[in-house]
C-alpha cells in the first residue's frame, strides 16, 4: 500500500512539474473576450423602448382605423338594407289585394241594365278608385297598356297575334290581366297578348 501511495504522489508531482500549455489559457481568455463582445453587440442591437412603444402604437392605431372603417361600412350597409326593406315592405300586402282589385274590374266591366244595378256599379267604381288611390299612395302602379312595347321583365306573354302595318311586332295587342310594380320591383307581371 505504501508503494501505491508513493506512486500516486510521484504522478501528482510529475503533473505539477509539467510545463503549462499557454495556448489553453489564451483560448480561455479569447472566449471570455468573445462573450464580452457578444454582450456588447446585444446591447447595441437592443431596441429602443421608445421605438418599441411607437411600433405598438402604430399597430394599434392601424387596427383602430380598420375597425372604425369596418363599422362605418356595416352601418351604411345596414341603413341600405333597412331602406330597401321599408321600400318593399308592402309587397306581400299588394299581392294579396290584387285579386280583389281584379274582381272589382270585372264587376265594373259588367253592363248594368236597370237603376239598382247602376247604383251598385257606381258603388263598386268608388271602391275601385279608392283602392287604386291607396295603392298609388304606397308607390304601387299598374303596368301593361295596349300598344306599348313588350317587356319580358314586366309582361308575361300568354298568346301571340300576327303583326300588321298598324301594330308593330313586339307590342302589346291585348291585356288579359294587369301587372303591378312596387317602386321598381314587379309584384305581378301583366298577362298580355303580343304581336309578333
Amino acid at each position: 500500500m505504501a508503494d501505491n501511495k508513493a506512486e500516486q504522489t510521484e504522478s501528482v508531482d510529475e503533473e505539477l512539474l509539467e510545463p503549462v500549455d499557454e495556448t489553453d489559457h489564451q483560448t480561455d481568455s479569447e472566449t471570455v473576450a468573445t462573450d464580452a463582445d457578444v454582450s456588447n453587440d446585444e446591447d447595441s442591437v437592443e431596441v429602443d423602448p421608445l421605438q418599441e412603444l411607437q411600433a405598438k402604437y402604430d399597430a394599434l392605431e392601424d387596427k383602430y382605423l380598420r375597425t372604425n372603417a369596418e363599422m362605418q361600412n356595416m352601418q351604411t350597409r345596414f341603413a341600405k338594407e333597412q331602406a330597401t326593406s321599408l321600400k318593399y315592405a308592402n309587397q306581400k300586402l299588394a299581392k294579396s289585394i290584387l285579386p280583389a282589385l281584379d274582381n272589382l274590374e270585372r264587376a265594373i266591366d259588367v253592363e248594368a241594365n236597370d237603376e239598382s244595378a247602376q247604383k251598385i256599379k257606381s258603388g263598386v267604381e268608388i271602391v275601385y278608385k279608392s283602392l287604386n288611390n291607396a295603392l298609388a299612395d304606397n308607390d304601387i302602379k299598374a303596368v301593361g297598356v295596349v300598344g306599348e312595347p313588350f317587356d319580358p321583365e314586366m309582361h308575361q306573354s300568354v298568346q301571340t297575334q300576327p303583326a300588321d302595318d298598324q301594330h308593330p311586332a313586339d307590342s302589346i295587342a291585348q291585356v288579359l290581366q294587369k301587372g303591378y310594380l312596387l317602386a321598381d320591383r314587379v309584384v305581378r307581371p301583366a298577362m298580355v297578348v303580343v304581336y309578333n
